[in-house]
């Protein structure tokens, strides 16, 4: 082989291995910018709570979010890619792959804005400054809260039999938190509103504490100081059961007060 010839050779073997680490290196997660979702806020609701898909399913399509478990089992929080359970006696556990969930909204998480929390605001007045913050009210954002908290309020439900009620009963024996002087993260979703019966339309947040003891649904804060990012999300994909209640389950109707109820 005369040297020209290696020297091409050698060229060639060098762009061929440089094309494979540009492949190699390309983006792992295709539904970036999505919000990932297993059924609708109108069939939990209406008290289907069978789980349909794994958290091992789940953690392919985002490392935070939130949802519930089989059964409606507790309140879930999916955070740095790990999926947290908050019982309904307060206590917080990791969720093991195999379990199911009825109900769950996940993205993976890529903050667009990024904002201090410099000041004490309780969770009315921060849902204001998020509402100005917000380029546009046609998407979707994904939310993330990290700061210290002089008082939280949380809750949890417990695990239900079959036949299920209505998830506006399950509410009425709710287990109420309140927790002060908590580091922690608050995750979330802030919703359209024409995703009603889909999605909750604007905030639903869940809560956890950095040492991953406390936690829950949140329905209320005191934030002394904090940082928020949040991830401007325009895409949308929505995964629905195929067994179980959900197929035969009659979704017309309106639901927007007990969407209040229950968030609240």
């Amino acid at each position: 082989m005369s040297r020209s010839t290696f020297a091409i050779a050698g060229f060639i073997l060098v762009a061929a291995l440089l094309g494979i680490a540009l492949v190699t290196t390309a983006p792992v997660h295709a539904e970036t910018e999505t919000v990932y979702q297993v059924s609708t806020i109108d069939a939990l609701l209406a008290g289907v709570y069978e789980g349909s898909h794994t958290i091992a399913e789940v953690r392919q399509h985002g490392d935070l979010g939130l949802g519930t478990l089989d059964a409606l089992d507790g309140e879930m929080i999916v955070l740095d890619g790990v999926v947290y359970q908050v019982k309904d006696n307060g206590s917080v556990v990791v969720v093991p792959d195999t379990m199911t969930t009825p109900f769950v909204a996940v993205t993976w998480f890529e903050a667009d804005i990024t904002r201090e929390i410099a000041r004490p605001v309780n969770l009315t007045g921060l849902q204001a400054q998020l509402d100005a913050t917000f380029p546009s009210h046609n998407l979707f954002y994904a939310i993330r809260i990290d700061g210290f908290f002089s008082s939280v309020t949380a809750r949890s439900v417990p695990a239900q039999e079959k036949p299920y009620p209505p998830l506006v009963e399950v509410v009425r024996n709710q287990s109420v938190f309140e927790y002060t002087d908590m580091q922690g993260t608050i995750v979330g979703f802030w919703s359209p509103e024409f995703v009603e019966g889909i999605n909750v339309p604007g905030y639903h947040f869940h809560v956890i504490s950095d040492d991953r003891t406390k936690g829950g649904h949140l329905l209320g804060c005191e934030i002394e100081h904090g940082v928020v990012e949040i991830d401007t999300t325009p895409n949308f994909l929505l995964n629905l059961p195929l067994e179980g209640d959900f197929p035969a389950l009659d979704l017309g109707g309106e639901h927007g007060d007990e969407v209040a109820q229950v968030e609240r």
